[in-house]
């Protein structure tokens, strides 16, 4: 794709907006359609699309395999902390309304925290699976031997 100005152009100018759009379902998901889970695709499918433009090694540059395992990681601990955050405040595990002295504030609270850990952990799960099978190398002797 080195050669192929127009889908290089095309991919600067729709790489933000792909990443705005997440942004939108990420933070309406709970008024609407969407959530950390969608907003967490969307954002692996904008990097995936820098790769598949740019190359592997430029999409690996601009997200390291350890900060990608380092996201799973982080955000299974966002959501788990929310449920234990839960417990320790005289609640149940994920039980929201404990979290602020106003149950809709706290309601609100934690549902965007695990929403936030939602899109952390699929987007960098999303990535990871994208880098294992673009970075395979082909077998040597063909199909079938």
């Amino acid at each position: 794709m080195r050669l192929d100005v127009i889908l290089r152009v095309l991919a600067k100018l729709l790489i933000p907006f792909a990443v705005m759009f997440a942004s939108y379902v990420q933070f309406h998901g709970d008024f609407g359609p969407g959530g950390g889970f969608q907003a967490g695709v969307i954002i692996a499918a904008a990097v995936i699309f820098y790769g598949l433009i740019y190359g592997l090694p430029s999409a690996r540059e601009v997200v390291p395999d350890v900060l990608v395992e380092a996201m799973i990681a982080i955000g299974v601990l966002v959501y788990a902390g929310v449920g234990i955050a839960g417990l320790l405040l005289g609640g149940n595990y994920l039980d929201y309304f404990v979290l602020d002295h106003d149950p809709v504030h706290g309601q609100h609270r934690g549902i965007f925290w695990v929403e936030a850990g939602v899109a952390i952990t699929v987007s960098a799960v999303m990535l990871k699976i994208f880098y294992v099978f673009a970075g395979r190398r082909r077998d040597a002797g063909g199909e079938g031997s």
